[in-house]
């Protein structure tokens, strides 16, 4: 290779690298900022505050309460946070809670077919998010919201 010919390849490189502007800035993601802030305070007024930054209140969660229902991993190739219960007649958005973790994941509610006491299917991020093994068979609380 010529010396020119490695002059074209590099200066083109070299005026890039001048720029003052990253030329991957359009590449990356915003940044990612908290929807809330809760400041420091009182135990009473932080969990209050926390309670309100969550938008949910023992209220809310217990008039929305659709049932309890046993959960098995679903489609783990279907992406995102659902689930498939006997529960609901209609698509919307809910909550599950896992007593036995304490832990709770917002998902969309998709209709399953079957009595109210058949089982549920929970996508593979839901199932992970509420702390159970892929082969646990929870038993979850269901809530509309």
């Amino acid at each position: 290779m010529t010396k020119t010919a490695r002059l074209a390849l590099i200066l083109p490189l070299l005026a890039l690298a001048a720029c003052g502007d990253d030329p991957m800035a359009g590449l990356n993601p915003p940044p990612r900022t908290p929807s809330a802030t809760v400041s420091a305070g009182t135990p009473a007024a932080t969990a209050a505050a926390a309670e309100a930054a969550s938008g949910a209140s023992a209220d809310a969660a217990a008039s929305g309460r659709l049932g309890t229902t046993i959960a098995s991993l679903g489609d783990a190739t279907q992406p995102g946070l659902w689930m498939r219960t006997p529960l609901v007649r209609t698509a919307g958005k809910g909550r599950i809670t896992n007593p036995a973790t304490g832990r709770s994941v917002n998902v969309d509610l998709i209709p399953l077919g079957g009595p109210a006491s058949a089982g549920s299917q929970l996508s593979l991020p839901a199932l992970q998010g509420l702390g159970a093994d892929l082969t646990d068979l929870p038993e979850v609380e269901v809530y509309a919201i």
